[in-house]
């Protein structure tokens, strides 16, 4: 009889991942991830059943992480407030937790995520998605598509975090103006 799988352990070897993805890239092997995660290979595929299954459940837990970060706008938030939520949680969350956005961001790029775990990911942000094509409906974007809005609002994200890490003390003007760039950038004509 097959014991029953822990939580604990397939957390462990999740953090392992992340910690391996993160340093050396989507390419360690697993059996540094087993190591690292103080498992036996074997165990690493008892959880998933291949290395791509690995990636594509990380790839959805942290999605889910950053989901999870998202506070709803209150009811009487304008459209601009609401957008404002969204960029604040998504760059907090990566300046907080620069391992697990590094690599959610190597997995976003990667072709071994499947378009099925792609929508599924992306499915939980069907909300912000929709804030992003209320914004960009009369501004300069207005003829992009919702993705290509959504990978801009990661890109100025991204590049706001990197100033951040590198002045913390100026984060909050950092992450301002960052927004006010890309919320000119989707909405102005």
């Amino acid at each position: 009889m097959a014991r029953p799988r822990s939580e604990d352990k397939r957390q462990m070897i999740l953090q392992a991942a992340i910690q391996l993805f993160a340093d050396e890239g989507l390419n360690a092997p697993t059996a540094r991830i087993a190591k690292v995660a103080r498992v036996a290979e074997g165990t690493v595929f008892t959880y998933f059943a291949t290395k791509d299954d690995l990636l594509n459940e990380l790839y959805l837990e942290l999605k889910g992480q950053l989901r999870a970060a998202l506070v709803p706008p209150p009811a009487s938030a304008d459209l601009q407030e609401q957008v404002w939520m969204a960029w604040q949680t998504y760059v907090s969350w990566g300046v907080s937790h620069p391992e697990e956005h590094q690599v959610l961001a190597k997995l976003g790029l990667s072709t071994r995520i499947t378009e099925e775990t792609r929508s599924e990911g992306n499915r939980t942000f069907c909300d912000v998605s929709g804030l992003l094509e209320q914004a960009m409906a009369t501004g300069a974007l207005c003829e992009q598509s919702p993705d290509f809005v959504g990978a801009l609002m990661g890109a100025m994200g991204d590049v706001t975090m990197t100033f951040i890490r590198a002045n913390p003390t100026s984060a909050e003007v950092t992450c301002r103006d960052g927004f006010v760039a890309f919320w000119n950038a989707v909405t102005s004509r």
